[in-house]
């Protein structure tokens, strides 16, 4: 059974940091692109950042360039998102999602499999 799950969410200061962790399973990450999207109150989901494990590309959204790292752990199985001088606009549920070919990595209907998101809140 293919599951996301992610971790590492919780409560920041602006200015703090956090890293965030989706661990797959069920099938191996080499064939995918992994993206990780967040969603805030009253917000559509956009993507944040994304990773293609063959080759370790990776995008980044422009709000988060400079600030955010995306990696992944092979012999984990796990992607992870460096969070860096976090924002209160960084607030959100953050979700991990993968599939083997999206067209376009911000779209969230272009991945097969999501995990169930986890809470980050950037607050003083």
């Amino acid at each position: 059974q293919v599951q996301l799950v992610e971790s590492g969410g919780g409560l920041v200061q602006p200015g703090g940091s956090l890293r965030l962790s989706c661990a797959a399973s069920g099938f191996t990450l080499d064939d995918y692109v992994i993206g990780w999207f967040r969603q805030a109150p009253g917000k559509e989901r956009e993507g944040v950042s994304c990773i293609t494990i063959s080759d370790g590309s990776t995008y980044y959204a422009d709000s988060v360039k400079g600030r955010f790292a995306i990696s992944n752990d092979n012999a984990k199985n796990t992607v992870y998102l460096q969070m860096n001088s976090l924002k209160p606009e960084d607030t959100a549920v953050y979700y991990c999602a993968a599939d083997t070919n999206p067209r376009d990595w911000t779209i969230t209907g272009d991945y097969d499999y999501w995990g169930q998101g986890t809470q980050v809140t950037v607050s003083s």
